[in-house]
């Protein structure tokens, strides 16, 4: 299965980059509402996050604590963030950094059930900024490309899921 209507843009805001994201996926809302939130399972299958681990959780307000590395050609930028999130089931999921080598980070993924199209839109919108010297034109390219392939790979991994479960 391909995702329909993929789409992922970053561009440049003062210090950081600022990223929308969204794609058509033929999958239960459920599904993709548990993967979205199956933190710790995000360095399985999520290129750039080396670990994930869910610190304190009180109903829907966790604390999050995520390491790994954007990578654009030769360049490596390491990534430390702890991150408060806020879980609006059924279809929000809105985080913000508290902590890290991130001067700001913050996202929101909505689920938009479609059951004319019977799937899921997941929308992302979000920015990040590096409390680090991020050089203009690779920077910029290494959190672009993070981030596409970051959500790629969450839609991907939805969508395996999809097509394993029994009809």
């Amino acid at each position: 299965m391909a995702a329909e209507d993929l789409r992922v843009e970053a561009e440049r805001r003062g210090e950081g980059v600022e990223v929308r994201a969204r794609a058509f996926i033929a999958a239960p809302a459920a599904l993709v509402w548990r993967v979205l939130t199956d933190y710790e399972r995000l360095p399985e299958y999520v290129p750039g996050i080396a670990k994930s681990r869910v610190r304190e959780r009180r109903g829907n307000h966790l604390r999050l604590e995520q390491s790994g590395e954007a990578r654009f050609l030769l360049f490596s930028f390491p990534i430390e963030v702890h991150l408060q999130v806020t879980e609006a089931p059924p279809d929000t999921v809105v985080s913000r950094s508290v902590g890290g080598n991130l001067r700001r980070m913050h996202g929101r993924y909505d689920l938009r059930v479609d059951a004319t199209r019977g799937g899921v839109t997941l929308v992302y919108a979000g920015l990040i900024e590096p409390d680090f010297d991020l050089p203009p034109l690779v920077g910029v390219a290494a959190l672009r490309s993070m981030a596409e392939d970051q959500f790629r790979a969450m839609v991907s991994e939805i969508e395996r899921l999809a097509a394993a479960a029994p009809r």
